[in-house]
């Protein structure tokens, strides 16, 4: 149940930090309340999965994904640049994640 806890924290996030984007410097109100909401509930979700997950873990779950998954929204439905480096970098806070992990969570 902590993972889907947490899942949903990490989807929350991402379409918070998506509508964040289409705000247009919170100038726009139905993204702008996108925004608010989206990351009212993804802090919501992340305080309930502190319950009963290590903080570090959760924490390098939550923001590697979400930001592995705002950087591939931004280069595959926004137009931005698509290169080594930015698929690298993907990666390598994937492997940090990984590695976070790996190194003893206890839930």
């Amino acid at each position: 149940m902590v993972y889907l806890t947490l899942a949903g924290a990490i989807a929350s996030e991402i379409a918070a930090t998506t509508c964040m984007k289409f705000s247009d410097g919170f100038s726009k109100l139905w993204p702008s309340l996108g925004t608010a909401v989206g990351y009212l509930l993804a802090f919501l979700l992340l305080a309930r999965t502190l319950k009963t997950m290590d903080v570090g873990t959760a924490y390098a779950i939550w923001s590697g994904a979400g930001t592995a998954v705002v950087a591939a929204i931004g280069m595959f439905f926004l137009g931005e640049a698509v290169n080594a480096a930015r698929i690298g970098g993907i990666l390598l806070v994937i492997a940090g994640v990984v590695v976070l992990n790996l190194g003893g969570a206890s839930h």
